[in-house]
């Protein structure tokens, strides 16, 4: 059994509010195991021998859509890949000693040099952004509520779905869902 994270979109905010027992139950019923969620914002932790992770979000995401009646973009990562992400370090220390906040967004895939371009061209004195993989790391250096960007605004440049957590909470679910062999 592998056991995969799914950052679900669109869950507990915007008037989309879903108890965790419920979704841990959603998941169930897709016969996945050992299910957990961690904090109220849509993280969700299942074990499974399927594999392909498209599938898995497409099923994922039609199951809640007509549990829910709305729809969940559904990004699915690895525990080794969680904790990659976690350990990834894509600004200097004293930038991210110094900011408000470090967020990461999901994707489904990665950026396209064009996407990746626009995204660059929103850096502002506040806000910073580095892409690795599947992965946008958005920096801000003050208050988010000073920011003009926000998840509306990526999903708009990239033209696509992405959903966003904040650096200490994919930290603590790395460390507690640590890979296996890791120990």
């Amino acid at each position: 059994m592998s056991r995969f994270i799914a950052f679900l979109r669109a869950i507990n905010v915007g008037g989309h509010t879903v108890r965790m027992e419920d979704l841990r139950r959603l998941f169930e019923s897709l016969g996945f195991s050992n299910v957990e969620t961690f904090i109220a914002s849509g993280n969700v932790v299942f074990e499974t021998a399927a594999k392909k992770r498209s599938t898995l979000e497409r099923r994922i995401r039609a199951r809640l859509g007509g549990a829910l009646g709305f729809e969940v973009a559904t990004f699915i990562r690895t525990d080794a890949e969680l904790a990659r992400i976690a350990d990834y370090r894509p600004f200097a220390k004293v930038d991210l000693d110094n900011a408000a906040a470090l967020n990461i967004a999901f994707l489904a895939t990665p950026i396209e040099h064009a996407s990746r371009k626009k995204l660059m061209g929103l850096r502002t004195a506040i806000d910073d952004f580095a892409v690795h993989g599947r992965e946008i790391y958005w920096l801000c250096h003050r208050k988010q509520s000073e920011s003009t960007f926000s998840n509306a605004v990526l999903e708009r440049i990239l033209g696509r779905q992405a959903t966003l957590r904040g650096a200490n909470t994919i930290l603590r679910m790395a460390e507690k869902y640590r890979v296996r062999s890791e120990g």
